[in-house]
């Protein structure tokens, strides 16, 4: 789970009230190109509110005191971008490509909320929207032919996980979890850009209590398998869960990922691992974290490979990067499953070096893989 929950529909006071500390948007010159945002812990300040149409680069930094996100929305809090974990005195760079419409423009301070949020207007048409591109259609068609395997898939999967779950199997509901979760881990950027679907499907309990919302999902279920060892109380979970992820998959068909946030989302599935799964915290019932890791990694993988055409005529020498540190990251961690069984270790067993080793190398990733989308960008 990569963002902590958004409020279910529901401002809370503090929201609201850090949403009164907005700047004015109203005072905003047109823009196009890069902007900038200064995020603070009560406020968010988007350089430009009127901005031309096409790929738009926010340069998000943190002056505040708490870790922050920046969230760029479409009606329905549709997730048009977004850049997480961007600690304070840190930046980071957000690439969208965005037609003519109205947005929002939304910082989270402690990464909860629904933020702080300023009106983004773009009008206009792009010279060449990035959609029109061949080459990169057909990346997002390769990406999307990958995204049904992993979708059928995962349907059958989690449903084979709330049978057991509904039957009360305790011992095969824990073998399935990290099963289906694998599919739900390699193509989560789809589920990304549906509003709540992601957080009440994948969020962690102690982003519940932040929201004061109810605890479900993937990891509600993990905790009473783990925790007390018994499926009770859990049938309303499980069919919840069930008709989610059935939810997900029709709207990630119905709108599938466009080639720019392809390349976001290879980011956004490195950085689950820099920050959800090196830390343990992600499965922190049953520590089948490095199901999780893998899975995002292979989705990382699939993304890159789909974008890899345009990339080597771009950029060839970041494609020689990428490839080194995936290899890299792919030889750390596989050193960590039984080639026999395809059983992954439990990450509380894993030593502080082990862990240090995995951290180090998808650090050594993280950097070529920032730079993917800004090439996507500019392939238009």
């Amino acid at each position: 789970m990569k963002s902590p929950l958004a409020t279910l529909g529901v401002l809370t006071i503090a929201a609201l009230s850090l949403a009164a500390c907005a700047s004015d948007p109203s005072e905003s010159k047109s823009a196009s190109g890069d902007l900038t945002v200064q995020a603070t812990d009560s406020e968010c300040t988007v350089s430009a509110s009127k901005l031309d149409a096409g790929p738009a680069t926010f340069k998000v930094t943190n002056k505040g005191s708490k870790v922050t996100e920046f969230y760029v929305y479409a009606d329905g809090d549709r997730i048009m971008g977004e850049v997480e974990n961007v600690g304070p005195g840190l930046s980071r760079n957000l690439v969208v490509d965005l037609p003519k419409g109205t947005y929002e423009g939304a910082c989270k301070p402690g990464m909860i909320g629904d933020g702080i949020r300023q009106t983004l207007t773009v009008t206009g048409e792009a010279a060449k929207p990035l959609s029109d591109s061949e080459e990169l259609t057909a990346a997002a068609d390769s990406y999307a032919r990958y995204v049904k395997s992993q979708s059928d898939a995962l349907i059958v999967k989690t449903e084979e996980f709330v049978d057991a779950v509904k039957a009360g199997d305790v011992d095969e509901a824990k073998t399935l979890f990290p099963i289906a979760r694998t599919y739900w881990e390699r193509i989560e950027p789809v589920a990304e850009k549906f509003g709540d679907l992601d957080p009440i499907t994948d969020g962690r309990e102690p982003d519940a209590i932040a929201e004061g919302v109810d605890f479900t999902g993937w990891h509600r279920i993990e905790k009473q398998l783990w925790v007390e060892n018994n499926t009770e109380g859990m049938d309303v979970y499980a069919d919840q869960l069930l008709d989610n992820v059935k939810q997900i998959v029709q709207l990630g068909q119905d709108a599938p990922l466009t080639a720019l946030e392809l390349a976001q989302g290879s980011k956004g599935l490195l950085d689950e691992v820099a920050t959800g799964k090196i830390t343990g915290e992600e499965d922190e019932f049953s520590h089948t974290d490095l199901w999780d890791f893998k899975a995002n990694i292979e989705g990382s993988q699939a993304a890159i490979a789909s974008l890899r055409p345009v990339l080597e005529e771009k950029d060839p020498e970041l494609v020689k990067q990428l490839d080194a540190q995936f290899k890299a990251v792919d030889e750390e961690l596989n050193q960590h499953q039984d080639t026999t069984t395809g059983e992954w270790t439990f990450y509380d067993k894993l030593t502080k070096d082990e862990v240090k080793a995995l951290s180090d190398a998808v650090a050594a990733l993280s950097e070529p893989i920032s730079q993917v989308a800004a090439v996507v960008a500019s392939s238009a």
